[in-house]
């Protein structure tokens, strides 16, 4: 594989991906020589999975699958927690030219039975925590042949045709097996966070987990083989999936999982015990860990680069944390359709309150609603043109046709362009607001009601006033033990912003509807008020 050198925004691809390439093939032999080096712990049970282990693993897991009778392109839906036996199933299905289809294990029984019925997966592999929301699907589901149950080292005499991991895996030899698959070839799928609606089975394939490995994980980051990695993120979901498992066997590292959800005691806990060099976070997770009163001194912690995706971070948030750790938060915006971040601040060059610039080896421009390029300074939806865009939707050519125009992928955020390259993040394109004839970013009202000392967390939307134009209303989840009034938090977004962007009305509320990435859904909000 090449690597040539870009400017900013140059034209893709960077990385020279073989015709007949495996994904999963070369990121196990990448670390080879590295059989001893831990590659995976589990923080909870102390569980640890070396190189050589995640190798011997991963292929045994290929050739039960090949047993069992799964067909090259045939798909498996994982439910899993994260743990090392994720990564062990994952990468064992793309070795057997199976495609993997990641969930989100937040989601509910409903959930979980559109997303078998919409990729018709015929096997399933669930962490035992998970299975209850699956066994009212168990039978219901045509398609679905094969259940494999993780976290456990076998199943009951009773357990009906599941089938524990662990002893799948010892079963079965470790004779190396490797699809003859190809670069171009679908690799996995992962469902789209449902922050604007419906989840979409979004495709990618085998050259995307390289591609984002070194344009971003190196070419940003500098990741590296001594690094130490831990993702609030989790795996089944694109930012977590390249943050703490491509990134890392890319170059070697050593990745930390958390099984549960991250609190900010257990997140601190991983950060002092284990000692990250790399943290992946996100803006509310962020704003809780500065709000700790038990958050550890920046002399506990051996971080060197933190990242966040996912929303947009306050230029605040980010300022405390580097005052506080004396480590940058490197701001970025990516997508499950282009895989990992694709905009980004860099090491150095941070700019709090913008999405940082260009990634190398992607392109983007911001497109006005006629469908002309915007200058800078000028408001419009962010494109991109890069190698990890996704092929399709599944099973939905409508939206596949709306979001990936030839080269371009649409992403559906507003943003600024400024003289520098620098992008400033404007607010979802359907939830920009008109105000008196004039755009209104939801997420600058936001930004700003954050400056506030008593602010956790906030979210804009448009609200009809009495008239029936729209005006900027603000839902507001105050700091543990502290408080402010309406017309405060009024005042405060007009002195820093224009009189008509400040929010016509605030509801107080203890937290604020998101998906499990963090991200707020905003449409959620804009439900109930017109409820």
């Amino acid at each position: 594989m090449q690597l040539s050198s870009a400017d900013h925004g140059s034209s893709p691809p960077l990385v020279t991906i073989p015709r007949d390439y495996n994904a999963a093939h070369d990121l196990l032999a990448r670390n080879a020589q590295r059989a001893g080096k831990i590659a995976f712990i589990d923080a909870v049970s102390g569980e640890q999975l070396s190189y050589g282990e995640l190798t011997d693993q991963s292929h045994r897991f290929a050739n039960a699958l090949r047993a069992q009778g799964f067909a090259p392109e045939s798909r498996i839906l994982l439910a899993m927690l994260d743990t090392p036996q994720w990564p062990v199933v994952f990468l064992g299905c793309i070795l057997a030219g199976v495609v993997p289809v990641a969930v989100n294990t937040l989601l509910t029984t409903q959930d979980f039975e559109f997303m078998l019925r919409d990729s018709r997966a015929q096997g399933l592999v669930v962490s035992s925590a998970l299975l209850p929301a699956f066994e009212p699907l168990l039978g219901k589901v045509e398609t679905l042949k094969t259940v494999i149950v993780a976290g456990v080292d076998d199943l009951p005499e009773n357990s009906s045709s599941n089938q524990a991991l662990a002893a799948l895996i010892r079963a079965q030899p470790a004779t190396k097996t490797i699809a003859d698959t190809c670069a171009d070839d679908a690799c996995f799928w992962l469902y789209s966070s449902g922050s604007t609606g419906t989840p979409k089975g979004t495709v990618h394939l085998h050259s995307h987990l390289l591609q984002t490995a070194e344009l971003y994980g190196r070419g940003v980051l500098g990741i590296q083989e001594s690094d130490v990695v831990y993702s609030a993120a989790k795996l089944f979901f694109a930012y977590g999936l390249g943050n703490a498992l491509t990134f890392p066997m890319s170059v070697g590292a050593t990745t930390v999982l958390l099984p549960a959800r991250p609190t900010p005691a257990d997140v601190f806990g991983i950060l002092k015990k284990h000692q990250p060099t790399i943290f992946y976070g996100v803006p509310t997770l962020y704003a809780a860990l500065l709000a700790d009163p038990a958050r550890p001194e920046k002399g506990e912690l051996s971080l060197r680069v933190c990242t966040s995706a996912g929303e947009a971070l306050p230029a605040e948030i980010g300022k405390k944390w580097t005052a506080q750790y004396n480590c940058e938060i490197l701001d970025g915006i990516g997508s499950t359709e282009m895989l990992h971040i694709f905009l980004s601040n860099r090491p150095g060059q941070v700019r709090y309150g913008t999405t940082g610039q260009a990634v190398p080896g992607y392109a983007l421009r911001i497109v006005a609603d006629d469908g002309s390029e915007c200058g800078a300074g000028e408001i419009g939806e962010l494109q991109i043109n890069g190698p990890s865009a996704a092929l399709m939707y599944w099973n939905n050519r409508a939206k596949t046709k709306a979001t990936f125009a030839g080269e371009w992928t649409r992403s559906g955020d507003k943003y600024i362009r400024d003289a520098d390259g620098y992008y400033t993040y404007g607010g979802r394109s359907d939830d920009m607001l008109k105000v008196g004839g004039i755009y209104v970013s939801p997420f600058e009202v936001e930004a700003c009601l954050m400056t506030h000392p008593a602010v956790l967390e906030v979210a804009v939307i448009g609200a009809m006033d009495a008239d029936e134009l729209v005006k900027p209303k603000a839902y507001v989840v105050f700091k543990s033990g502290q408080a402010a009034t309406m017309e405060e938090l009024k005042a405060h977004v007009k002195l820093q912003l224009a009189p008509y962007k400040y929010p016509r009305w605030i509801e107080f509320v203890t937290e604020l509807p998101k998906t499990a990435t963090g991200k707020i859904q905003r449409f959620r909000l804009r439900q109930k008020q017109e409820r």
